[in-house]
């Protein structure tokens, strides 16, 4: 098995290689003048089960469009089977169509990826899972939150609530609040498909006193987030964080977080982020090493 850390997600990759034990593929990456991407395979991986590891966060479209010519190229350069490890996978909040006329881009992107010819996708808390179920066996959807819900044991928060943005993410808390020892709730949210504007249907948590750390998938704007440390603060929280598996963090949505009163945000590398503090590359190893066997 060969590991190509891709430009997106180079720690990454070197961290999987080193828990497989493997020596990663070395690669040349540069980008042209006009914009353009130059990508180099500088060793042979004919007859190799490869692997690439490239997320497709923010810039998407550049992330996206280097996954598709490094799984192209490998498999052109003669590779036994390509996998893909995209930890976030981008435009799959756009799985359906909420209005007439509009693209269903996560299928768009799907579409892509299979054209080619990876073998088998291995991501990680995707946004809507059951939008991959047309993948069948050829797909793994990771869960890092019990890796999150263990690096928050350091900050001595046996007992904390657990607490999700909206109904999306109980399965989330549910998890997380068995490691944390401590209850778990959610918010009703609703989103403006139109204006994207979200409203929040407020309820009575048991937080009074208490700990809490808001659970999600991903943070990107920080709307969601900024509403529900309202909410906790005027119910009584004592210290608040926020964990999520992909932080986006678009503009200045940490220093927005931080403002309204979280401690602080912890994140994962599936993003490379400046909060990106616990690692996936061990579920993904693990992942990798099933498949192997």
């Amino acid at each position: 098995m060969k590991i190509v850390p891709g430009p997106a997600s180079t720690d990454l990759g070197l961290k999987i290689s080193q828990l497989l034990g493997t020596k990663p593929v070395l690669m040349e990456y540069k980008r042209f003048p006009d914009g353009e991407f130059y990508i180099r395979f500088a060793e042979e991986v004919k007859g190799e089960d490869v692997v690439i590891v490239q997320t497709t966060g923010p810039p998407q479209d550049s992330n996206l469009l280097q996954l598709l010519l490094l799984t192209d190229t490998a498999k052109d350069l003669g590779a036994k089977s390509i996998i893909a490890v995209v930890p976030y996978v981008a435009y799959g909040r756009q799985e359906k169509r909420y209005m007439p006329g509009e693209t269903v881009s996560f299928d768009t992107v799907l579409k892509l990826i299979r054209s080619v010819d990876v073998d088998y996708i291995i991501t990680v808390n995707f946004h809507s899972p059951d939008m991959l179920e047309s993948l069948g066996k050829y797909f793994t959807n990771l869960s890092a939150m019990p890796s999150l819900a263990n690096y928050m044991l350091r900050y001595k928060l046996n007992g904390a609530f657990s607490l999700a943005p909206d109904d999306g993410a109980i399965e989330f808390v549910k998890v997380t609040s068995k490691i944390l020892k401590g209850d778990y709730g959610w918010l009703e949210k609703k989103r403006d498909r139109v204006t994207g504007g979200i409203s929040v249907e407020l309820k009575a948590l048991n937080v009074k006193g208490k700990d809490v750390v808001i659970f999600d998938d991903m943070i990107s704007s920080g709307s969601t987030m900024i509403t529900a440390v309202k909410i906790l603060k005027e119910q009584g929280a004592r210290r608040i964080y926020a964990a999520c598996v992909h932080p986006l963090l678009v503009g200045d949505a940490k220093e927005k977080l931080m403002r309204e009163g979280i401690l602080e945000i912890i994140g994962t590398d599936s993003v490379p982020s400046s909060v990106s503090v616990v690692s996936v590359a061990p579920l993904v190893a693990e992942a990798l090493k099933r498949w192997r066997a």
